[in-house]
């Protein structure tokens, strides 16, 4: 039995400086098979005035590159583990 602390924990997290993508794994039934995707959530985490951390989806043009590449690590993460699956699931 899971404990009620236990939570889901991504599949991977890239980062860079305050942004970050995480990747999430998600297993679903698919005509009688279960079938796994990845979802990608880039986000972005600062300081307030108070000094407390919150996430923002909101970003700067300066960002943009830090968030390009987390991304393209994200995309690269999941191409490569589906590929790896697949060739897991096919005897040889």
């Amino acid at each position: 039995m899971a404990q009620q602390n236990d939570k889901q924990k991504p599949e991977a997290e890239f980062r860079a400086g305050l942004i970050s993508a995480s990747v999430w794994r998600n297993e679903m039934q698919q005509d009688g098979q279960t079938v796994v995707r990845y979802s990608i959530r880039p986000q972005k985490r600062y300081r307030k005035d108070d000094g407390s951390y919150t996430d923002t989806e909101t970003y700067f043009p300066e960002d943009l590159p830090k968030l390009i590449l987390v991304i393209q690590k994200s995309y690269e993460f999941t191409t490569l583990k589906e590929r790896k699956d697949r060739d897991e699931a096919v005897p040889v």
